[in-house]
């Protein structure tokens, strides 16, 4: 798809049985279309589980490149309260508006902080999008459960991903060995930060964009669609596992900068 010209079309876990298909979320309304953004100097990027903060990698250059200033937060995966903080932390520190990403669980990060003062825009890219007050597990479970669901594995409270689920269902797109080096590097989560719901819904307020996932086996790529369409997102769509920013860079940078007004 050519950025420049692209056409914009207006969960990972827990839930459902197998042996019902739920019925598909309805579109609510969407809120009135943001206005355009405004330009910004500023990227923060947020990661989601399974990842860490050097997950952008592939990004972060090609933003640098037109001279943004990018800052990647380093989630700590404990509760959402606590995920938010570090995020505003990061937010603080800006000098003018900014383009918060997220990446898949940090939807609910961009969600909730991106009502931040110096949040110009949002982009959720295979990224997870509530409402205020939304029971997220509620929602995915209207939509038939993506295979990485299964891979999921406890240690206490402690989660993570096997290395066959990670290597086929949540970086399938990836050479084996980059994804086995993607492996190497993975966050436990903690089973708190999964009860979180956000209190605030700042899609609602500000500019939002997104890259759904079509090949995508940890979030249902049409529960995407679905939470792009509600938020009224300028989409895009990536034939991508559910790590595009690694196996599709330029498309993921690309829509970041449209997000920044440039």
């Amino acid at each position: 798809m050519i950025m420049d010209r692209r056409r914009f079309t207006t969960s990972l876990l827990l839930g459902a049985t197998a042996a019902v298909a739920a019925p598909r979320a309805k579109a609510q309304a969407a809120p009135p279309p943001a206005s355009s953004p405004a330009k910004a100097t500023n990227v923060v990027l947020v990661h989601g589980l399974f990842a860490d903060g050097s997950s952008w990698s592939e990004v972060i250059p090609r933003l640098q490149a037109r001279g943004l200033n990018v800052t990647s937060v380093q989630n700590p995966l404990t509760t959402l309260d606590e995920a938010v903080a570090a995020c505003r932390k990061v937010l603080d520190r800006q000098d003018g508006p900014t383009v918060l990403a997220g990446h898949s669980f940090s939807g609910m990060i961009v969600t909730e902080a991106g009502v931040h003062p110096n949040v110009s825009a949002l982009v959720y890219v295979a990224a997870r999008a509530p409402d205020a007050g939304e029971d997220y597990a509620a929602l995915a479970a209207r939509y038939p459960i993506p295979p990485a669901s299964a891979g999921i594995v406890y240690d206490g409270d402690e989660g993570r991903l096997t290395e066959e689920a990670f290597l086929r269902d949540f970086a399938g797109d990836l050479p084996a060995a980059r994804a086995r080096a993607l492996f190497a590097v993975q966050q436990p989560f903690q089973k708190a930060l999964l009860a979180g719901r956000v209190s605030q819904a700042a899609w609602r307020s500000k500019p939002s964009f997104y890259a759904v996932s079509t090949e995508d086996r940890t979030i249902n790529p049409d529960l995407q669609r679905y939470m792009a369409s509600r938020m009224g997102a300028r989409t895009v769509e990536i034939p991508s596992s559910h790590v595009s920013l690694i196996s599709h860079p330029r498309e993921v940078s690309a829509l970041i900068l449209d997000a920044t007004g440039r």
